[in-house]
């Protein structure tokens, strides 16, 4: 693993800044800044285009002339780029470190464990997997392999509703939340749903064999801690403190708190929601505290406050510094590699998700 240089920290924000600019003028379209919503404002403004993590790859994939792709978000990210990207491209990370914790509930040796298990007790062959976009490409591979999907926040019910014409039961994974609040949309009673703890996979969730023989929705037990950080009671102060205030969640939240909140959705369906509502409106957001802020600072007619204050240090991780050690390297610093079996595989459990 790379290690940035002393001499990058040495530079003041306006030096970074400004040597920042300089290869972005030099390199033109040949050059691609990605920022996901949840980066710094300073990271932010240096980005060509920002959005989610799977809008991001699919727009650096479609410029035939950009060459190198520098995603600024957390690893899944960059590598659902590298994954998606054309033959001339290549993909860096500013810093391989920033991984999200929620993706690494799920390895790859747990989620083929969990899979046999489930196949002695539901048989292999009526399981459809599905892998939220916020897994590892392995995670994503093994969806390939095995008729499975990959799914954002934003289309997740269409997916299980397509994994249920072509099984008898979903196993999703690596989040318990968005599976959740998926299965209440889509129509899931409560008793059809099983949860498998990877911590306690022996004794199928502390139950009986039979719980998972007749569920028909396999939870993995993991969680966002951005997201989980909020409660109804933040829900509840906030409408206190400003009646008639709306409340937006992002669906990786507890499912207690979509139902307490006005609306739930995708880091894009909440900035769509922002820019929608009108003049005066007093908006409460419950996701990462950097894209809140800038919600707040760009539409000034609206008074937009963070439910509660929540962070993600590992998108924070990603700063100026790396950024300019990631251009001044471009082609050979922080490359994202994957092996060519896995992304392979990983891309046709993504092209499936493209063409529902």
């Amino acid at each position: 693993m790379s290690v940035l240089p002393e001499s990058y920290r040495a530079l003041s924000a306006d030096q970074l800044r400004t040597r920042i600019l300089e290869i972005k003028k030099a390199l033109g379209s040949r050059l691609l800044i990605l920022g996901h919503h949840y980066q710094r404002q300073e990271v932010i403004e240096l980005a060509d285009c920002r959005g989610d993590s799977l809008g991001l790859s699919r727009t650096a994939a479609g410029r035939r002339e950009c060459e190198f792709i520098v995603f600024c978000g957390v690893r899944f990210m960059a590598e659902s780029a590298e994954i998606l990207r054309q033959d001339q491209q290549k993909v860096q990370h500013p810093d391989p470190e920033a991984g999200c914790p929620m993706a690494d509930m799920a390895d790859i040796e747990e989620v083929e464990a969990a899979w046999r298990a489930l196949a002695e007790v539901a048989g292999a062959d009526r399981i459809v997997p599905v892998t939220y976009m916020n897994s590892s490409a392995e995670l994503k591979a093994f969806c390939g392999r095995h008729g499975g999907v990959v799914c954002t926040s934003s289309n997740a019910p269409l997916a299980f509703r397509w994994a249920l014409r072509r099984g008898e039961r979903i196993f999703f994974f690596p989040d318990e939340h968005l599976g959740r609040n998926t299965a209440r949309e889509v129509g899931f009673p409560e008793r059809e749903i099983a949860l498998w703890d990877p911590a306690r996979p022996s004794d199928l969730e502390g139950g009986t064999r039979e719980r998972f023989r007749h569920a028909r929705l396999i939870l993995w037990k993991g969680y966002c801690h951005v997201h989980t950080h909020f409660s109804p009671e933040h829900v509840a102060r906030a409408r206190q403190a400003f009646p008639g205030a709306r409340v937006i969640v992002h669906p990786e939240c507890p499912q207690e708190v979509v139902l307490a909140a006005d609306a739930a959705g995708s880091t894009d369906a909440i900035c769509r929601y922002v820019g929608q509502a009108a003049s005066g409106a007093t908006i409460f957001i419950g996701t990462e505290i950097n894209l809140v802020g800038r919600l707040a600072h760009e539409h000034p007619d609206k008074k937009i406050y963070e439910l509660s204050r929540s962070l993600c240090p590992n998108m924070f991780r990603i700063d100026l510094a790396k950024l300019l050690w990631t251009l001044d390297g471009l082609g050979s610093v922080n490359l994202v590699r994957l092996d060519p079996e896995v992304k392979s595989q990983a891309r046709v459990a993504l092209e499936r998700m493209l063409e529902l």
